[in-house]
C-alpha cells in the first residue's frame, strides 16, 4: 500500500480548497487527479475498502473540516448576525427583518440535504473510488450548471436574498444533496438552485456559500471518528498539513468569488466540468 506523502497532502489539500467553492466538484476532483496521475496517486484511492473507510476518505474528512472553518472565518460577521436574528426570532415568535428571514431560509435549507445525506451518504460512499463514475457526475454537473444558465436568462425578475421563499429554500437545500455523488458540485448545484428562482449570481453565490458551511461541517464532525480511528491515524501528520493548504486555498477561493459572480457567470465553470468530464469517460471507460 502507498503512503501519503507531505507533498501529495498538500497538492490534495490545496486541490480540496479550491474545488469546494469553485462549482467542480471537491469530491470529483479527489478521485480524478490521482486516477490520472496513476501509480503511488491512484493506490490513495483504490487502496482498502471504500465502503468502511480509507485512510485517503479519513484525509478528505479533515479537509473538509478545514474547508467549513474557511467559510466560517471568511463570513463570521453574516453568521453572527444569522445567529442573533435566529434567537430574536425565537423569543419574540415572529419573523420581522430581512435578517431573520435569511436565518431561517437558511435552517430550512439544511434540514433536506441534512436529512437525506444521513440517509444516503454511506451507500453512495462505495461509487466514491471510481474514476469513472466521478467523470460521468462530472459531466452531469457541467450540463446543470449549463442548465441553470439558461433557465437564469428566462427570469424576467429578479429577487433578493431573503424573498427566496420556504418552498425555495427547500428545493435548493434539496438540490445539494446531489452533491452526495463524487463529481457533482455542492457550491454549483446550490448556486444553480438560486439562479432558477431569480436571484443574481452573486446572491445565490453567498446564499451558496452560507448554507455550505453548517452543512460541511456538520458532515465532517459526523465523520471524525473515521480521522481518530485506525484508519486516520497514519495520516493524522498529513491530514494537519493539508487541513492549513486546504484552509488557506478556500479562504482565497471564496474571497475571489464573491467579486467574480459580482458580473460573471456559471459558463466558464460548466465548460471547463463538460471538458473534464468528457476527457476522464473517454481514459477510464
Amino acid at each position: 500500500m502507498s503512503a501519503l506523502t507531505y507533498a501529495q497532502a498538500v497538492v490534495i489539500g490545496a486541490l480540496q480548497g479550491v474545488t469546494e467553492l469553485f462549482p467542480i466538484s471537491s469530491l470529483g476532483h479527489s478521485v480524478l487527479l490521482p486516477a490520472w496521475l496513476g501509480g503511488s496517486w491512484n493506490e490513495l484511492v483504490t487502496q482498502g475498502d471504500s465502503g468502511k473507510g480509507t485512510p485517503y476518505l479519513a484525509f478528505v474528512v479533515a479537509l473538509h473540516v478545514a474547508t467549513a472553518l474557511a467559510l466560517l472565518v471568511f463570513y463570521w460577521r453574516d453568521y453572527i448576525a444569522v445567529v442573533k436574528a435566529l434567537a430574536t426570532s425565537a423569543r419574540t415568535r415572529r419573523v420581522e427583518t430581512s435578517e431573520q428571514r435569511l436565518a431561517w431560509l437558511l435552517v430550512i435549507a439544511c434540514v433536506p440535504v441534512g436529512v437525506l445525506g444521513l440517509a444516503f451518504e454511506h451507500p453512495l460512499r462505495v461509487l466514491f473510488a471510481k474514476p469513472l463514475a466521478a467523470a460521468v457526475f462530472l459531466t452531469i454537473n457541467g450540463l446543470i450548471l449549463a442548465g441553470g444558465e439558461v433557465l437564469r436568462r428566462r427570469e424576467s425578475a429578479t429577487r433578493e436574498l431573503d424573498q427566496v421563499g420556504v418552498a425555495g429554500a427547500a428545493g435548493i437545500g434539496a438540490a445539494q444533496s446531489l452533491a452526495l455523488f463524487a463529481g457533482i458540485s455542492r457550491s454549483g448545484v446550490t448556486m444553480v438552485g438560486g439562479l432558477v428562482r431569480g436571484l443574481s449570481h452573486e446572491d445565490a453565490a453567498k446564499f451558496a456559500f452560507l448554507l455550505a458551511t453548517p452543512v460541511i461541517l456538520a458532515a465532517g464532525v459526523l465523520k471524525l471518528p473515521e480521522l481518530a480511528g485506525p484508519q486516520g491515524q497514519a495520516v493524522l501528520a498529513q491530514a494537519l498539513v493539508g487541513s492549513l493548504v486546504a484552509a488557506v486555498a478556500a479562504y482565497l477561493s471564496v474571497k475571489f468569488l464573491t467579486r467574480y459572480f459580482h458580473n460573471h457567470t456559471l459558463v466558464p465553470f460548466a465548460a471547463y466540468c463538460l471538458v473534464a468530464g468528457v476527457a476522464s469517460v473517454i481514459r477510464f471507460a
